[in-house]
């Protein structure tokens, strides 16, 4: 079955730059344990999928990251729609527990959707195809300075929940973040 972008036709193709995003933009991840929540999924996901990240940021509405699929593994499609969907229910399990009147919101947001009874995130996700070095590196200083230009922090490698820390100071502790990838390191 063909997906409705035609990303499953895309098998050379396996570098892109994605941003999905929370329903009705809320702030969710400025919770850090909701960022954990969504670290956890990814790195479970890494394992199943084969996926290496080279950069991300999640935002407090938001995250970006640019990731290379082994489509062997899986395409971008299948490790975004397991993400999304395992993360929603793991996230939106710990909020309402947290405060039940935030679970309004995800209904609300499902209205219309005959299997959903909540929605976490914006249907679909924004991608691009990563085809050279120069779009990588463009993205990637975009990525890393997405915490300076929404007022987090002053230094993007002061943002927790940034690869900018795995470029800057060698820090995987959060997310491992392939770093040697591009050839260059950034100081």
């Amino acid at each position: 079955m063909m997906s409705l972008r035609h990303r499953d036709s895309l098998t050379e193709c396996n570098i892109f730059f994605v941003t999905t995003t929370v329903v009705g933009f809320n702030e969710v991840f400025a919770d850090k344990k909701v960022c954990d929540i969504l670290i956890a999924n990814i790195k479970h996901y890494r394992e199943k999928y084969k996926f290496t990240i080279l950069a991300y940021a999640i935002m407090p509405s938001h995250f970006h990251w640019i990731v290379i699929a082994d489509n062997n593994y899986g395409t971008i499609s299948s490790i975004m729609r397991d993400i999304k969907k395992y993360s929603a229910w793991d996230i939106m399990e710990y909020l309402t527990a947290k405060d039940s009147r935030i679970e309004a919101a995800f209904k609300k947001a499902a209205e219309g959707y005959d299997d959903q009874k909540r929605k976490f995130w914006m249907p679909r996700f924004d991608d691009k195809v990563i085809r050279n070095e120069k779009m990588f590196w463009a993205k990637l200083h975009y990525i890393h300075n997405n915490p300076v230009e929404g007022g987090l922090v002053l230094k993007p490698e002061d943002y927790k929940y940034s690869s900018a820390r795995n470029y800057v100071y060698g820090d995987q502790s959060v997310l491992e973040v392939d770093t040697e990838y591009a050839g260059v390191e950034i100081k």
